[in-house]
């Protein structure tokens, strides 16, 4: 066995790449997950989430870089020498085994002893609530109801790491979030490490220790929820995270360094000083723009609005400049109308126009 070195992390990927000939899909990917952490992989459609999984997984082979499982490199290793199960957006499930028989398989291929295999499937069946079920097929089953024998397949294997290939997508938007809820508290009772791949943000805020944003095949930034939010790295990670997603609106250093002009010449204090006449963008997060007015003022014109009862959506225009304002309550306007919008100047994020970085 080649174990390198004693480490706290379950998971340590070094300078990944993975080409499919000429189409580099993942470049110099580098990531410690440690044990125990929930992690999410996002980022949008064809951004290489899935296929940094499917690469842990064993279900593709890297072209370059180095995979270690618990200190061990996997490089060469197959998937089912990994210790790893993976739940997919699919199911997978056979549909002419019952419940217990898709839940059981893995270990009946293992020739475990019929005891053990009784009271893993009793065990998993208890912690996902499958117990009156076991004798169903998939067919009689509802999504949601699939998508726990899923997960109750990958438990009775006891695996060092769970890897979630997007399981919520096939869902209602009402059941994903009842069920986001039980992926979370299974983590927890677990124990085990988690890896999921999501392209909703949201899922990822509410569910993961740790998230690493991805964007064409690259690492954008690794951190906890709350940090990505307060403090992206940039300004892809800045309208990635965040719903709904931050508005940015080209603006230029005033004199003093203090202050940003932006739209008609509208004036905003902004945190730290920046190079006078230079050009910037600037973040300002919907749920940052006030309707009182208080703080930093911007005069605005709505052009749409969308009340939902608990929140208010605005779209205001500030000269030919969109804003989008969220509201927490209700708020009544009408197109055309003038709006005073306020934000604190510790709220205001700035970019460089050309490489997307923050100030």
């Amino acid at each position: 066995m080649n174990v390198d070195h004693p480490s706290m992390n379950q998971i340590e990927i070094e300078h990944l790449n993975k080409n499919y000939g000429s189409l580099q899909a993942l470049h110099d990917i580098s990531l410690d997950i440690p044990v125990g952490a929930f992690v999410a992989l996002v980022g949008p459609s064809g951004c290489g989430k899935s296929t940094l999984l499917r690469t842990i997984a064993g279900l593709e082979t890297i072209t370059s870089g180095t995979i270690r499982v618990a200190g061990e490199v996997v490089n060469d290793k197959a998937p089912r020498e990994r210790d790893l199960a993976m739940v997919f957006q699919s199911y997978a499930l056979y549909p002419h085994m019952t419940v217990e028989q898709n839940m059981s398989y893995s270990l009946r291929l293992r020739r475990r002893p019929k005891a053990e295999i009784d009271e893993r499937v009793g065990e998993a069946a208890r912690i996902l609530g499958l117990e009156k079920l076991l004798k169903r097929r998939p067919k009689q089953l509802s999504g949601g109801q699939r998508q726990r024998v899923a997960m109750g397949r990958a438990i009775v294997r006891k695996p060092k790491v769970f890897l979630f290939d997007e399981p919520l997508s096939n869902l209602d938007a009402a059941l994903r979030v009842q069920m986001r809820s039980e992926i979370r508290k299974l983590h927890k009772n677990l124990g085990a490490t988690s890896v999921y791949v999501t392209h909703d943000q949201i899922e990822a805020m509410t569910m993961a220790d740790l998230i690493v944003v991805l964007h064409d095949g690259r690492i954008e930034q690794i951190g906890r929820p709350l940090d990505l939010y307060r403090r992206p790295a940039n300004r892809f990670v800045a309208g990635f995270i965040g719903s709904p997603a931050m508005n940015f609106v080209p603006a230029e250093v005033t004199a003093d360094g203090r202050t940003i002009a932006i739209g008609t010449g509208t004036l905003l204090k902004i945190p730290r000083a920046q190079e006078p006449g230079r050009k910037v963008l600037a973040g300002l997060r919907p749920e940052h723009l006030r309707l009182d007015g208080s703080g930093e003022r911007l005069t605005a014109t709505v052009d749409i609005i969308e009340g939902t009862g608990s929140m208010t959506f605005i779209e205001a225009r500030i000269g030919s400049d969109l804003l989008n304002v969220a509201y927490a309550g209700t708020y009544e306007t009408e197109a055309g109308a003038p709006l005073t919008l306020g934000i604190a100047s510790d709220d205001i994020y700035l970019f460089d126009p050309e490489t997307g970085r923050a100030l």
